[in-house]
């Protein structure tokens, strides 16, 4: 379950990976019910769907090119110029928080830098993995990267929590002390520069460098003939169209539906991120096993179906245990159909492919989020997820019936 942990460069990225991960989780949760109090009820749910569209947003703009950098440069140095810049998005909304200058525009703003970031770190980060650990531990550490991830959703929430309760505590109000979560998370980025600088693995620059454009078409050129490859991408691009609205909609949920506030919120997602852990591991232990393919739609009907389920539930411990099996299942897609598109993909077009992917799979959030949002202020977010959910069942059943070589892996 733990076999990537016995390189020493996979157990230091993945230290600094956690303990920015449970920053970001801070802030996420933070920003989110930020934007959740200072927006009228009508409108919350559409600048929640907002905000994620506009951190995303760069993500679909840029990452195609970043993923050409990935295959020309080293990935430390790229990564290490996106967590300065994420350090400082995060510092300056601490002090227009902190300040009370702070404004849904601001936020919105701050959002879209963040993505820039995120739309050149991402494909580094996807490329370093695999230079980390021997091609049979990869879907191992896939697996492992996905945990440290979804510890940080568990822990970053009820982080979020505790330093609000401690600054109010101390007698600051309750917007300072909401500034001492994005302080916290600015703070996180040190961790992972550190531990960015501490790797031993060594670049190989490729011998002949084409141009962006031509290097970019050949990027594309390549997954278009690989008939399985789209048929994964296009899975997960629906996956977090639809799936991810659950995420985006709980402060909503918090709100409207359980009449509670923000320590019931960070509740919720710790145990989504709970679930998602758990899915992890399971991926983790599983390593690389036959029919794969058929696992990850199997397993999609079953989030579909807990999405569905979370939309109707009005009781506070169902609504629980169905966070944690969304969360358990959704990471179990995630980590399979990643693991699948680093195997397939070749060393020298790996960045190439990741974004092509990273595009679809990071593209789908905001998309989503936007359109959930949008058609959430007429019917209502319940409505909304359970319709979300019903498709994402059928897109699993589609796959089923026509596989197009995802049923055969």
């Amino acid at each position: 379950m733990f076999a990537a942990f016995t390189y020493r460069d996979f157990r230091v990225q993945w230290l600094g990976a956690c303990t920015s991960s449970v920053g970001t989780w801070v802030q996420i949760t933070a920003q989110n019910w930020m934007v959740t109090s200072l927006a009228t009820e009508s409108r919350a749910a559409f600048f929640l769907g907002l905000d994620s569209f506009l951190q995303q947003l760069p993500i679909m703009l840029f990452t195609l090119v970043g993923g050409v950098l990935a295959d020309r440069r080293d990935s430390r140095r790229t990564l290490l110029s996106s967590q300065y810049l994420q350090m400082a998005t995060a510092a300056a909304l601490a002090l227009l928080v902190f300040g009370d200058y702070v404004t849904i525009p601001w936020i919105l703003t701050l959002s879209f830098v963040t993505g820039i970031a995120q739309s050149f770190g991402g494909p580094a980060y996807q490329t370093l993995v695999p230079s980390l650990v021997d091609k049979k531990d990869l879907p191992n550490a896939v697996a492992l990267n996905s945990i440290q991830f979804n510890i940080a959703r568990v822990i970053g929430p009820l982080l979020f929590g505790v330093t609000i309760a401690a600054g109010t505590g101390w007698g600051l109000g309750d917007q300072q002390a909401m500034a001492l979560c994005f302080a916290l998370n600015a703070a996180s980025f040190l961790v992972v520069i550190y531990t960015l600088m501490s790797l031993r693995v060594k670049f190989s620059p490729p011998t002949q460098q084409k141009s962006i454009s031509d290097e970019l078409a050949g990027g594309i050129r390549y997954v278009r003939e690989q008939g399985t490859l789209i048929a994964l991408i296009v899975l997960a691009a629906t996956t977090t169209f639809l799936g991810f609205a659950v995420l985006t909609f709980l402060p909503v949920f918090t709100k409207t539906v359980f009449k509670e506030g923000a320590n019931t919120y960070s509740h919720l997602l710790a145990f989504s991120g709970a679930g998602s852990v758990v899915g992890a591991l399971v991926v983790a232990w599983m390593g690389k096993f036959p029919r794969m393919g058929l696992t990850v739609l199997l397993v999609q009907v079953a989030y579909g179906l807990f999405i569905v389920a979370f939309a109707m539930s009005r009781t506070m411990w169902l609504s629980d245990l169905l966070l944690f099996l969304t969360g358990a299942a959704l990471m179990m897609v995630f980590s399979t159909v990643t693991s699948l598109v680093q195997l397939t993909a070749p060393n020298e077009m790996r960045g190439r492919v990741m974004s092509i992917y990273m595009l679809a799979f990071r593209g789908g959030m905001p998309l989503g989020s936007l359109a959930s949002g949008w058609a959430a202020t007429y019917i209502g977010a319940p409505a909304v997820l359970q319709i979300n959910g019903v498709l994402l069942v059928g897109v699993a059943i589609y796959f089923l019936i026509r596989s197009h070589g995802v049923r055969e892996i």
